[in-house]
């Protein structure tokens, strides 16, 4: 019973004691019903202004960023290094600001127009030491070829609107900073090959953040990051996104991916 009644009163208590999850269920009401791929501008949120191409996947982002904080860490420098790749419309970006003003934050962010919406948004904001970098985080400096999807999806493996972009090779990024606080990884399915290149640049990493797709037309690798990330002395915590009921029957087979995960490694 003692279960029951904490399983009821526990989103009450939530949404009386986080501003923010106030901020996300009055955010929800207000543009929640709206489709995706609709551009509104100043879009007003906590003590911000940000221009939005997508509203239901930056509803979601300001959900697990500024209301469940997946990415709080702690640092004993109040000016931490941190990588973001991707950065999208740097929701991120402002949430690493607001918990280290000082922070040094590369901000990497593959889809042209999406990198234009990001540099706006920091500087409407009056965020304007964030180092911003218009190019696919991938093995080498070569460019690739991306398909933009207009939100948070774009992807290398994306079949449609493929264009050529501009590549950096993330291990000599890496390889130029003696820390890095956090390691944000989220680059929707390329994250096996850069990892791999980068396993024997990592160890001046702190914390990492990767989200790990898993794509139906493609051999799960899972077992092979881990494996990395162990090889490095890392712990890790794994929640799974995309939780699903009935998982033998129901596997995701006629999905474009059967498993997303979010991984954080941290130093033991």
């Amino acid at each position: 019973m003692k279960t029951l009644i904490k399983n009821i009163i526990r989103p009450l208590y939530y949404y009386i004691k986080n501003k923010n999850e106030r901020e996300f269920i009055r955010l929800y009401d207000k543009w929640g019903k709206y489709k995706r791929y609709k551009k509104i501008d100043n879009i007003k949120f906590l003590n911000y202004c940000f221009d939005v191409p997508d509203l239901p996947s930056f509803l979601w982002q300001f959900k697990e960023i500024f209301v469940d904080e997946i990415y709080k860490f702690n640092s004993n420098t109040h000016q931490p290094t941190i990588f973001d790749c991707v950065a999208n419309v740097g929701t991120s970006c402002l949430y690493f600001k607001q918990l280290f003003p000082n922070a040094k934050i590369k901000a990497f962010e593959a889809d042209p127009m999406i990198a234009e919406i990001l540099k706006l948004n920091l500087s409407k904001n009056g965020i304007n030491d964030v180092e911003i970098i218009n190019k696919a985080v991938w093995i080498d400096d070569n460019g690739v070829e991306f398909g933009s999807e207009g939100a948070d999806g774009g992807s290398i493996y994306a079949p449609t609107n493929k264009i050529k972009i501009g590549s950096v090779r993330l291990k000599n990024f890496l390889e130029k900073e003696a820390r890095i606080d956090l390691l944000k990884i989220d680059i929707e399915g390329a994250e096996y090959e850069v990892l791999k290149d980068c396993q024997d640049s990592l160890k001046n990493v702190e914390n990492i953040f990767v989200e790990y797709h898993s794509w139906n037309n493609s051999k799960q690798r899972l077992s092979e990051i881990l494996n990395i990330l162990e090889m490095n002395g890392f712990r890790y915590y794994i929640e799974n996104i995309s939780k699903r009921k009935h998982p033998f029957i129901k596997n995701n087979r006629d999905a474009n991916m059967d498993l997303q995960l979010n991984i954080f490694g941290y130093r033991g």
